[in-house]
């Protein structure tokens, strides 16, 4: 079983950034994509980014060139860089990893407020 736990966010003013992190525990088999993924109030869950194994990324359009994924393989660990951050970036943060076998798991979710 593969636990997620996501951490960094909090109360941000516009303009501002925050970096999330994520790490994976317990037992865990290879991991391929890893990613963030966010839900507002009121709305469904969204990409964010993501980035595989190798360190291919992709990137939701509303984020582009604001956002940055990175990841340190061996250390089941990914984070996820915001800068330039606006009122609508608020929402709850998840982290995903999906594994070689095609499973996939998420973490709790961490809070993020962008606000003045």
């Amino acid at each position: 079983q593969v636990q997620l736990v996501e951490s960094g966010g909090g109360l941000v003013q516009p303009g501002g950034s925050l970096r999330l992190s994520c790490k994976a525990s317990g037992i865990i088999p290879s991991l391929n994509v890893m990613g963030w993924y966010r839900q507002a109030p009121g709305k469904e869950r969204e990409l964010a980014a993501t980035i595989t194994r190798g360190g291919v990324t992709n990137y939701a359009d509303s984020v582009k060139g604001r956002f940055t994924i990175s990841r340190d393989t061996p250390k089941n660990t990914v984070w996820l860089q915001m800068n330039s951050l606006k009122p609508e970036d608020t929402a709850v943060y998840y982290c995903k990893a999906d594994t070689v076998y095609y499973t996939n798991y998420w973490g709790e979710g961490t809070l993020v407020t962008v606000s003045s």
